[in-house]
């Protein structure tokens, strides 16, 4: 009750704070990210380790062992997945929630390097990345041409297009896929094989040992010092059918005479189809912390520098735009607020027939929503699906706080039973009086079923506290806003008429309030009964759920 007198002793006080709260919201919801999920922070680090041709068993026993021995090392491990495919494992290091990422990334970079010696010779450095839901693919380019091969456009979207991506902030583009990566294949004739007695280990020596990068240094003439290259490396793929496999006091055998060069592409293990038709795409991948509105948009913004880096044949478009997603949860939180709102000042209206309440009960609702969007940002939550949701189904509930408030208080102004001595504040103070608790208990009531959501673990920890957080932020907004700037307004606005209105003592109406309110009285009179009938229908409801 002392938030009612202290606003109705502070009226413009707390307009102007009103007011403020509606400048707030405007700026935070400006600058908030929008996105598809919150963050989502799973302690999880993805290691990856190829290793060209050897088997899954191979990949088992001398590379994801050595790995899983020493990454039981590191502090806060819960426990290790591996799968290990032909040429490439894949280790999952799940840790305990609460984990320092960072400080886990730079043990598993450590201890990977410690493990790595321990394996086959020409082991690459693994691939550590930290698994994060929020680093979600926001759309998808592709590239069509009906004059160039897949072969083309994969060199265009990765050598052209992919440079110009990662200078957009927030973005992260993988290689393309879906066409031919340029491969110079050497296919060797197992007949001449044999007839020059050579194996394959040799043709690949010799190969490796033709086309090497080879640094020669600098020679100085006088007064200038010349960069001196060396021819270690071909020019093009024809001149390696001249590398000698072969030398001495025997007949000399070269690459030609065993094999056949082609300059042509790697096996294709994808196909990607747009329209039914052959085509190259890239995904786009954004930043955790990165707004997916904002991604798309800067994407959508360099989409002509990216054509002009291509020929005008080849044509990029933007597909799978998950920013729709966004922005259709954004239209329907605003749908559901107005029609929310549309709904309760219609039945406000109805029942008390009186505009000005009307209008009160329908300020609650946009401000309530705005205070939570507000108290959002400053918990670091962004506009996700999951915070609109829970905004999109507190309007249904927020509104019973300003509606109880206001009637109370047009229930006391129109009554003959007040005194005519009292001004329209003290009416208002005396009806305040009569809503404030038990409003706040059904305050408590809805805050109580979101409570157990902050004691869940994994990734319902995750998803559900930031809805539970929009709908109690959205609640104590308009329990606040309803002991404040109601009050103030119904004090300034409304004024006092000893008579009620006609509908409320003829008519259907009178007849629906004279059984309501027997009713009420009855079960007043006969709590235990009524608590009874509550408990065997919740017993009821338990036992066939």
């Amino acid at each position: 009750m002392w938030l009612v007198l202290a606003a109705l002793r502070r009226p413009v006080s707390v307009l102007l704070a009103a007011l403020s709260l509606f400048v707030l919201s405007v700026l935070a919801l400006r600058r908030a990210p929008a996105d598809i999920f919150p963050d989502l922070g799973i302690p999880v680090i993805y290691v990856v380790q190829p290793y060209g041709g050897m088997s899954p068993s191979q990949m088992e026993s001398q590379i994801v062992t050595f790995y899983e021995y020493h990454f039981l090392y590191l502090a806060g491990i819960e426990h290790i997945e591996s799968q290990s495919i032909q040429g490439m494992s894949m280790l999952k290091l799940y840790f305990h929630p609460g984990t320092n990422i960072p400080q886990a990334m730079a043990q598993v970079t450590a201890m990977s390097f410690r493990a790595t010696s321990f394996m086959p010779p020409g082991t690459l450095p693994p691939f550590i990345v930290r698994f994060d839901a929020g680093s979600i693919p926001v759309g998808q380019l592709t590239f069509s041409s009906p004059k160039r091969s897949e072969s083309e456009l994969q060199d265009l979207a990765l050598f052209r297009v992919r440079p110009l991506l990662s200078t957009l902030p927030g973005v992260s583009a993988p290689p393309p896929s879906g066409g031919k990566v340029r491969t110079i294949v050497v296919a060797l004739d197992p007949a001449q094989l044999r007839a020059y007695r050579t194996s394959p280990d040799e043709v690949a020596a010799a190969v490796a040992r033709g086309n090497i990068t080879l640094p020669a240094g600098n020679v100085r003439m006088g007064d200038f010092t010349l960069l001196a290259t060396s021819n270690a490396m071909v020019q093009k793929p024809a001149d390696l059918e001249t590398l000698p496999i072969r030398t001495g006091t025997g007949p000399q055998v070269l690459l030609r005479d065993v094999a056949r060069i082609e300059d042509a592409a790697d096996v294709v293990y994808n196909l990607a189809l747009v329209n039914g038709q052959r085509t190259v795409y890239m995904p786009l991948t954004k930043r955790a912390d990165a707004s997916t509105l904002d991604v798309v948009a800067a994407i959508k913004g360099a989409l002509p520098n990216m054509r002009a880096q291509v020929p005008q044949d080849v044509e990029i478009r933007l597909e799978f735009d998950q920013s729709v997603i966004v922005t259709n949860t954004l239209k329907n939180l605003l749908s559901e607020a107005a029609l929310g709102a549309l709904l309760t000042g219609c039945l406000v209206l109805l029942f008390l027939q009186d505009v000005r309440s009307a209008l009160m009960v329908l300020l609650t609702i946009p401000l309530s929503l705005l205070s939570a969007a507000v108290a959002l940002r400053l918990c670091g939550q962004t506009l996700n699906i999951m915070t609109l949701g829970g905004l999109s189904l507190s309007v249904g509930i927020l509104v019973d706080e300003s509606t109880v408030a206001i009637e109370n208080i047009h229930t006391h102004l129109h009554s003959p039973m007040s005194d005519e001595k009292d001004s329209v504040a003290q009416i208002v103070v005396s009806a305040m009086q009569e809503v404030t608790q038990p409003r706040f208990l059904s305050l408590l009531c809805v805050l109580a079923v979101f409570v157990p959501s902050f004691f869940l673990v994994g990734m319902g920890r995750a998803l559900l506290p930031p809805l539970s957080l929009a709908v109690g932020f959205a609640m104590i907004a308009s329990y606040v806003l309803s002991s404040t700037a109601v009050p103030v307004l119904a004090s300034w606005l409304l004024r006092r008429k000893q008579t009620l209105h006609s509908t409320v003592s003829d008519g259907l109406y009178a007849w629906f309030v004279a059984k309501y309110s027997g009713a009420t009285f009855f079960f007043l009179r006969h709590r235990t009964l009524l608590l009874l009938v509550v408990a065997a229908a919740s017993g009821a409801g338990l036992l066939f759920s």
